[in-house]
């Protein structure tokens, strides 16, 4: 019997990292592998401050572990504190994590870490892994067209498309400048590629820290994706000729339902994920309550942030609309750390005869609930791949990093989606919401795509489809490597 495989996971500790690196830690967890995953303290803590915190005690064969970050608090409270945070991780972090991996070695009943895992922003856990002398592997958690297009963001600085020569480049219709060399990636407007290409600083930090992180990907034993061939197959297809080792698992929340079906050790419930955010369960209720596919799902993820102005054009929006809806107006949506308190008191005395306003909602159930028709969403990747797999149709505003590519291909390639533009305005989205949600062929059409896109995320996930595969063949490579690590250390 060869050496049980123990994965160390590490996520960017943020919400986006963390569920989707969660997710998998779960996968891997159901297919026999020892897993640990590794939260900074300070999430750590406040984790145990949520209900979902009673998960932090662990199971057999799945641990949870924390590290420091190396924040003060009065980095926690700048407005570049997510910046802080990536730079503070990449300096201090790997120490740790390795004195973490050797620690755990020496525990009874432990098997040694043969492999870490790690997401976006956190490539310094690279060097870890070769410290410790075991294969890394990376789970991006963008889509595959979104990840193909931060790692072009190098060529794309080479060949003069950034930085803008000027504010004026911002709307004069430059960034409508075709991109047509791209493999995989059908002709697409240069403002669609990426937020970054928007900058107007030749030393854009945040420009040169996903050029180098998508990059560094190549140093890793296997790149691990949230989506799925059918779904992607063309820029799949382009990604293998630079990563012979890509792993498509997704959705990873049709995966983690497949599992659940499946028979032998059920994933722990971590369909919930772990939520640095209170769920409010009282927006289920309120959702029981309301007609099959009348509500509209409005959420901006973990790391947007609008101005008042932009809030209540949207605000007034909704309302216009005249549909009931949920929306998830999280601490922080709104600059200077506002969330629901900035909505207009007009708006709210207006609609609050049909709307539900919720700090932080369980997503993957609420897009899943009979009574949801549509989501309005910023096209982050796991909110995109939630409501593909739920079947529902979206209005999209995105705002950074992947989501314009993400936005692109729900309302082009994939027929599920109707894009806002970037300057929101009320009228449009009520027009759009109307659009998605009412008794229009386009309406119809939209539904009919999602209801299919939604049988073939699942069937993708089942026993037999090509992400279930594909798990399978990166269990099978983990343990092999687990194999190797034993050959070595015996002496054979």
């Amino acid at each position: 019997m060869g050496r049980r495989a123990h994965a160390m996971l590490f996520p960017f500790p943020c919400s986006g990292h963390i569920n989707p690196t969660l997710k998998l830690a779960e996968l891997l967890h159901s297919r026999g592998v020892y897993v640990t995953f590794v939260n900074t303290e300070h999430n750590h803590e406040r984790l145990l401050q949520t209900t979902g915190g009673l998960r932090l005690r662990g199971r057999d064969g799945f641990r949870f572990e924390a590290v420091p970050d190396g924040l003060s608090e009065e980095d926690r409270r700048s407005p570049d504190r997510t910046v802080r945070l990536y730079l503070s991780l990449k300096r201090s972090c790997s120490a740790p994590l390795v004195a973490l991996a050797r620690r755990l070695g020496e525990s009874d009943g432990v098997p040694p870490v043969t492999c870490v895992v790690l997401s976006g922003l956190v490539s310094f856990a690279l060097d870890a892994a070769e410290e410790l002398a075991v294969p890394a592997f990376v789970l991006w958690g963008t889509s595959a067209c979104g990840f193909v297009c931060t790692l072009r963001l190098r060529q794309l600085r080479e060949r003069g498309y950034t930085p803008l020569k000027d504010e004026s480049y911002l709307t004069n219709g430059y960034l409508d400048t075709p991109i047509d060399w791209i493999a995989g990636i059908p002709p697409v407007r240069l403002g669609d590629v990426s937020s970054f290409v928007r900058t107007l600083d030749p030393q854009c930090f945040a420009l040169r820290v996903e050029e180098d992180e998508a990059n560094s990907c190549a140093k890793a034993r296997g790149l691990i994706l949230n989506t799925f061939e059918d779904l992607e197959p063309d820029v799949l297809d382009a990604l293998r000729a630079e990563f012979p080792h890509v792993y498509t698992i997704g959705p990873l929340a049709a995966a983690m339902h497949a599992a659940a079906h499946d028979g032998g050790d059920h994933p722990g419930g971590a369909a919930a994920g772990l939520s640095l955010w209170e769920e409010d369960a009282a927006c289920v209720a309120w959702l029981d309550a309301q007609a099959p596919g009348s509500v509209l799902y409005i959420s901006f993820g973990s790391l947007a942030v609008m101005s008042p102005e932009q809030l209540a054009e949207l605000a007034w929006g909704l309302a216009a609309t005249g549909r009931p809806f949920l929306w998830a107006v999280r601490p922080g949506l709104v600059a200077g750390d506002r969330g629901a308190d900035a909505l207009p008191e007009e708006f709210v005395a207006e609609t609050r005869d049909r709307c539900f306003i919720a700090e932080w909602c369980a997503q993957e159930q609420v897009l899943r609930h009979p009574a949801v028709g549509g989501f309005l969403t910023h096209s982050g990747w796991n909110s995109t791949t939630e409501s593909i797999w739920a079947g529902v149709p979206m209005v999209c505003w995105p705002g950074f990093a992947d989501q314009y590519i993400n936005a692109k291909y729900t309302c082009g390639e994939w027929g599920v989606g109707l894009r806002l533009d970037e300057a929101l305005r009320r009228e449009q989205v009520a027009a759009h919401v109307e659009e998605m949600m009412g008794d229009t062929e386009k309406a119809r059409e939209m539904r009919r795509n999602a209801a299919r896109w939604k049988a073939e995320a699942e069937a993708a996930a089942a026993p037999g489809g090509s992400s279930y595969q594909s798990l399978d063949r990166l269990v099978e490579e983990l343990r092999l490597g687990a194999d190797d690590a034993a050959a070595v250390d015996d002496g054979r």
